[in-house]
């Protein structure tokens, strides 16, 4: 692991967004809660954030952090589920691994909850989009605008 005692707690914050690509009749399944496993985004949900706070548990080299925040959240299109995690904290490194560990999870999790209605289904564009607070200051990807926050339809 990195040595990071020399610096100093500061408001670190990060945003990370994937898509889960799917058939439009497994959304509306989604959106009508006909899933047999039961509600996917509130099972989603709870599953990234559960593993934000589990992510220098499964990343080797990771520093185990004390997490102040996490959302979750989802966006329904026609044919994909656009997820949506923030992480934040006060501490010596930032929580963009974490951020990241929630959004792929929660993805995970749709298809997992989903796999049996839509085999065709694809995780993609996983990604951090936005990263505040240490040494190197703020980060914002080139093409991400202004996260939305997503919409949470549970």
């Amino acid at each position: 692991m990195v040595d990071v005692s020399h610096k100093d707690p500061t408001h670190r914050r990060a945003v990370a967004r994937c898509k889960v690509v799917m058939q439009p009749e497994t959304i509306t399944a989604i959106v009508n809660r006909e899933v047999k496993k039961g509600d996917v985004l509130a099972v989603a949900r709870v599953a990234g954030i559960m593993a934000a706070k589990r992510t220098s548990d499964t990343i080797p080299l990771c520093h185990p952090l004390m997490i102040a925040s996490v959302s979750v959240t989802f966006e329904l299109e026609d044919d994909h589920v656009a997820i949506e995690a923030h992480v934040d904290c006060i501490e010596r490194t930032g929580v963009e691994m974490e951020a990241l560990h929630a959004c792929s999870v929660a993805a995970l999790t749709v298809y997992d909850m989903c796999k049996s209605a839509d085999k065709s289904m694809t995780i993609t564009d996983l990604a951090l989009w936005e990263k505040t607070g240490g040494k190197s200051g703020a980060y914002r990807r080139p093409d991400a605008g202004t996260p939305s926050g997503g919409s949470d339809s549970t």
